[in-house]
């Protein structure tokens, strides 16, 4: 045996002695973010459905939808404020520091001019009016008119928030399908570092057989190791992906999560058509309804600026009591006599300063840049329905073909094996074998999680995404 053979063979030896604890080491290391966490927490078992039931009930982008909900219902209250009765009352004291005066003409009611006037007190020390006053607008124009757009405005903000849910269940169903192809290509590193193990015992056990060489071993051990960084950045990724899933839920960082879905391929129902999916879109997009609504609510403006330039006819009621007594009398002795008003007042607006005509052209031009953006949000709604239903097509097709090549290149890998475990095969034929089969079953994976993640955009796109009834207010 020569130098070279025999100092090949002792690294051999020595490799081989290393290896077993390396991977008995390796085992010991977590593998998914479920066995990261502390022992004893228990983890979060969760579905697809699941995960989005949680985040329609913790998302904080859904709970701040939800506070413009009540702002929105709060503001038709305040509208109708301008069509209510409104009621006040009022107490008022008086103090007289100085009492006040009268000067009546002493002489001319006497017959004698020359006494003049005589200064008398008229005021009391103490003085108290209470008040009741009622008024009511009977007409109004612009309070109907605000009434009407803050109705659309609570519309609108319905709208606003199927809009932010459809965009928070399509974030969670991506961040859980991230979370899912990140489990499958850990495992598919684990499966090719497992069928590699494999291979190596069948080329040690050639290699004591005298069949295969020592390079060969060499080189079996190093197609395993090789594949470690990659399992490393694979469990990586997974824990990164299970970090951004929780963020979108909206749950702690510090549960652990288990998932239960996996990433299959479900069919779902697809437009027959570009025309039936814009159609589709027209009807149920949240952005589309809420620009409508806004279309509607400009014209309420209009309205409401016009009325400005209206008569405003209200009715008004008063109710007074009032007594005046001074120092040292006894209250309860005192007088409240009570009087009482009502008439009507009607406000003729003439001439405003050109405001009035300013503030109808501001809510004109404001209507028609609002019919702008919907014709061009309709115009990216076209483009948006097209995109989305043409990258589902594409991924499906994607499926179906890489679904065939699974099934080729493991039956390829298999005959490769058995070739070179009969010594008739070569150490580059399992390795270009290998590569097939991990591409292939990458390459469908990714076809999988492709279509899923499209699939969710097309439903979002085509405006199917409704809140939960649980989430509804």
């Amino acid at each position: 045996m020569s130098l070279h053979r025999l100092f090949v063979s002792l690294s051999l030896l020595l490799l081989l002695a290393w290896t077993p604890l390396a991977e008995g080491k390796s085992k010991d290391k977590p593998n998914s973010p479920a066995e990261m966490v502390q022992s004893g927490k228990q983890p979060l078992v969760i579905s697809l459905d699941d995960a989005v039931r949680i985040g329609e009930q913790h998302n904080r982008e859904l709970e701040i939808a939800r506070l413009d909900k009540r702002m929105a219902g709060q503001k038709v209250r305040e509208s109708w404020a301008e069509v209510l009765p409104h009621l006040s009352s009022s107490l008022t004291y008086t103090r007289t520091l100085k009492p006040s005066v009268m000067f009546l003409p002493v002489g001319a009611l006497t017959g004698n001019p020359s006494l003049g006037t005589q200064a008398i007190e008229i005021s009391s020390d103490n003085s108290s009016i209470a008040s009741l006053n009622l008024s009511q607008n009977i007409f109004k124009l612009s309070a109907f008119a605000g009434i009407k757009a803050s109705s659309l405005v609570r519309k609108i903000s319905d709208e606003s928030f199927r809009q932010t849910n459809a965009g928070v269940v399509t974030s969670i169903r991506r961040a859980y399908y991230d979370v899912l192809i990140a489990t499958e290509k850990r495992k598919l590193v684990e499966q090719s570092i497992a069928r590699w193990q494999e291979a190596r015992k069948d080329t040690n056990a050639l290699f004591r057989q005298g069949v295969a060489a020592d390079i060969d071993t060499l080189k079996a051990w190093l197609s395993v190791e090789n594949l470690r960084p990659d399992l490393i950045r694979a469990q990586n990724n997974e824990s990164i992906t299970a970090t951004n899933l929780k963020r979108v839920m909206g749950i702690d960082q510090e549960t652990p999560l288990t998932l239960t879905s996996t990433l299959a391929f479900h069919e779902i129902e697809l437009p027959k058509s570009v025309a039936a999916a814009y159609s589709e879109a027209l009807d149920k997009r949240p952005d589309v309804q809420s620009l409508s609504l806004q279309a509607e609510a400009e014209n309420a403006k209009v309205m409401a600026a016009r009325s400005e330039g209206l008569p405003v006819l209200s009715a008004f009621g008063q109710l007074d009591a009032q007594t005046q007594f001074n120092d040292g009398e006894s209250v309860s002795a005192t007088r409240w006599p009570v009087s009482s008003t009502a008439g009507l007042q009607l406000s003729v607006p003439i001439f405003s300063g050109f405001a009035t005509s300013a503030r109808i052209q501001q809510a004109k031009i404001e209507r028609l840049q609002t019919r702008t953006r919907y014709e061009d949000l309709k115009s990216q709604v076209r483009a948006d329905v097209e995109v989305r239903l043409s990258n589902v097509v594409e991924a499906r097709k994607r499926i179906d073909v890489q679904s065939k090549t699974i099934a080729v290149a493991e039956r390829s890998y298999r005959i490769t094996m058995l070739r070179l475990r009969e010594g008739i095969g070569s150490r580059l034929e399992l390795t270009d074998a290998e590569l097939q089969l991990d591409t292939a079953k990458t390459n469908y994976l990714q076809a999988v999680y492709d279509y899923l993640v499209a699939t969710a955009e097309l439903e979002k796109s085509l405006g199917r995404i409704d809140p939960a009834v649980e989430a509804k207010m």
